[in-house]
């Protein structure tokens, strides 16, 4: 028997999530200024490295973007429900493309330029350093897209899978209650895992994570699979009810499976990158534990947040403005704090704090009043009556 989900209701619990998640982004990337390792080096980087900053960042990474894309593969189910196939793709270019074109050439040369400044004696003016940003592709060149990579991949992936959303919309909803029948039973949430775990096996220890789109394809195949994977938790209740039913087991799993990782980012004994045994072992656990983490997050969510208030009517919106928003303020604080002399969880407070407040601050005095700004960071317009 087809078991559709025909709730559209709102689901806070999906948008707390989403709250949360850009909220954190601010730590995480106050974090990654102490921090240097296999995940790289931020616009900033602090003299003194912090190993629980280090665990901070390994430990957020594991699941933070892969719970945006399943977030945003649950918008498109939502948005699918109420528009045709054209305003869909219409609506993602204005949310998405439009915040991307403008923040890549406004907001991120800024932190181009304060890279610039912390790692080279040259000390061009940002009137100067401008027109170099577009000179070269990074890391040869200067042009890149920064944290908006989230965006442009995001759009991309709406494209691509709409052809499949149609389907699953119409003749693929037997086989939509065909997979929610299997995961019904018990223990079968799990091989939802499989693919994620193939997919870190098979690409990840060629391509370690770059994300410039044309040549990522780790990054690529597992992001868009979280995607898929957010509409179809959307397109049958039963998935959403076999997480909640194995919640217990899968939130276990996933701090099990993490203090392993976590003993061998401390231990130092992680395999080179290759597609070796140990390597490619060590990618398959990591592949795992971020979807136990991610469905960890998503029964949690559902138990303890599925209600609404005053703080999520007015984070909700903001919360895209304030990702967009986020990381120029901060490289810009992160600059000047981290010359200051005082201890590494000073400087993160100061960096983490100040950057929530002003960022947060530029967007209810600017982007949330002026249609023009809110165009930009993909918000709709506010209709003002005639007096």
């Amino acid at each position: 028997m087809l078991s559709k989900s025909t709730n559209t209701t709102r689901r806070y619990d999906f948008d707390w999530l989403r709250v949360l998640a850009v909220l954190l982004l601010i730590y995480f990337h106050a974090a990654a200024v102490f921090y240097k390792g296999e995940l790289g080096e931020f616009y900033i980087q602090n003299d003194v490295l912090s190993p629980g900053m280090n665990a901070f960042v390994l430990f957020v990474h594991q699941w933070h973007m892969p719970l945006f894309f399943l977030l945003s593969g649950a918008a498109s189910w939502f948005i699918l429900q109420t528009q045709m196939a054209v305003q869909y793709v219409l609506e993602r270019f204005k949310r998405l493309f439009i915040p991307f074109l403008f923040g890549t050439l406004i907001l991120i040369p800024p932190q181009v330029y304060y890279h610039l400044l912390s790692t080279s004696s040259d000390r061009p003016s940002y009137l100067q350093f401008y027109p170099r940003f577009f000179n070269g592709v990074r890391p040869e060149g200067n042009f890149e897209w920064g944290h908006l990579w989230f965006l442009i991949y995001l759009f991309t992936f709406s494209l691509l899978a709409l052809p499949l959303f149609l389907y699953f919309k119409k003749a693929g909803q037997s086989w939509i209650s065909k997979l929610a029948t299997l995961v019904e039973k018990p223990g079968a949430i799990f091989l939802l895992a499989l693919p994620l775990v193939l997919i870190e096996a098979a690409l990840r220890p060629h391509w370690i994570g770059f994300q410039n789109l044309y040549n990522d394809w780790a990054n690529f195949c597992l992001y868009l699979a979280y995607f898929i994977y957010g509409y179809l938790i959307c397109a049958d209740p039963r998935f959403e009810l076999a997480i909640e039913r194995n919640w217990k087991a899968i939130a276990l799993l996933a701090i099990a499976s993490m203090s392993v990782l976590s003993g061998l980012w401390q231990t130092n004994v992680l395999p080179e990158r290759s597609y070796s045994l140990g390597y490619v072992l060590y990618q398959m656990l990591r592949g795992l534990n971020s979807w136990l983490w991610v469905m960890a997050l998503l029964g949690l969510g559902r138990k303890y947040l599925n209600f609404n208030n005053r703080v999520l009517r007015y984070l909700s919106p903001a919360s895209y403005p304030i990702y967009v928003l986020h990381q120029t303020v901060l490289v810009a604080i992160a600059f000047y704090v981290v010359q200051w002399q005082t201890g590494v969880f000073a400087k993160f407070f100061l960096i983490s704090t100040a950057s929530l407040f002003i960022t947060i601050l530029l967007y209810d005095l600017f982007v949330k009043r002026y249609n023009i700004l809110r165009f930009l960071f993909g918000l709709k317009p506010i209709h003002r009556s005639s007096v």
